[in-house]
Formats: C-alpha cells, sequence, structure tokens
C-alpha cells in the first residue's frame, strides 16, 4: 500500500529570498499558452500574483488568518505593466519580486518575470490592506515590520 501525502509533508512554499528580492520560479504550461504559442498576456498577472502571495508568506505574513479573523486582506489597487518579449511552452521563468515602498495601509511592489536573466515582464504594483467592507485601513504593524527590511534601496 501507498502512503498518503499530507499538507504537512509538502514544502511550505517554493519561492525563496535571494537578499531582499523574492524569487519564484514558474514553468509555462500548455494552459498558459494561447492559440499563438506563446503566454497569454493575462497569465503573467497570474504567475505575479502566486509570486506576492508566496513572498507574503515566505516573509511570514499570514494573510489567511487575517482574513479570516476579519481583518483584512490586500487587494491589487493599481498595476502598470509591461511587455517585452514573449515566454513560450516549457519555458523556466522566474518571478522576481521587490518591495519598494511601505506605507500605514499599502505596500508597492515591483515584480519583473525572467527567463535566463532576460526581462520578459516587469509590473509595478499597488497592493492596499482593506477591510472585509473594502474600505483602507492600516496593514498589522507586524507587517510593517516584516517589509521595512525588505525595502529595495536600490544599487
Amino acid at each position: 500500500m501507498g502512503s498518503a501525502v499530507s499538507e504537512f509533508d509538502l514544502p511550505p512554499a517554493s519561492g525563496r529570498f535571494d537578499g531582499v528580492e523574492h524569487v519564484f520560479p514558474v514553468r509555462v504550461y500548455f494552459e498558459d499558452t494561447d492559440l499563438s504559442g506563446v503566454v497569454y498576456h493575462a497569465n503573467y498577472l497570474r504567475f505575479m500574483e502566486r509570486a506576492r502571495s508566496d513572498m507574503l508568506r515566505c516573509a511570514g505574513i499570514d494573510q489567511r488568518a487575517a482574513h479570516e479573523a476579519g481583518e483584512g486582506v490586500y487587494v491589487v489597487r493599481n498595476i502598470a505593466i509591461r511587455y517585452v518579449a514573449p515566454a513560450r511552452l516549457d519555458d523556466a521563468l522566474v518571478v522576481v519580486s521587490r518591495v519598494l515602498r511601505v506605507r500605514a495601509a499599502a505596500v508597492d511592489i515591483q515584480q519583473r518575470v525572467m527567463r535566463n536573466g532576460e526581462l520578459l515582464t516587469q509590473a509595478d504594483v499597488e497592493a492596499a490592506f482593506v477591510t472585509p467592507q473594502g474600505r483602507a485601513r492600516r496593514q498589522p504593524r507586524e507587517w510593517v515590520e516584516a517589509f521595512v527590511p525588505l525595502v529595495w534601496k536600490g544599487n
């Protein structure tokens, strides 16, 4: 008889921090592509969403607990995206995320989708913390404290 794998046997996250940058691997599957064989433009947003969620988890931010406690959730308030080059079926990509700025009720994150060091897509994301009713509110103090050491200082 085979043994069942529980959720506790799985690694907690597939991404990792490399200094202050969070690196999240993504493989392009057939379902991610369009009729021409390249990644459909909206799927880059899905890749970035997964990477942001993983970055928060790796930083010790428990979004699920905050949601279940009725404290609030992050929502994308604004996003500016630039497509540079296409990704194709079976490409191994990484989403590199940087915290650019932390404010009382929001965090600004830059995300780059890369293939072998080549920039494919870049987005600047403003994630606002909101109440269950959708009103902006201060993010938990512990979350701000977790973000502060991760703020990108640039070169």
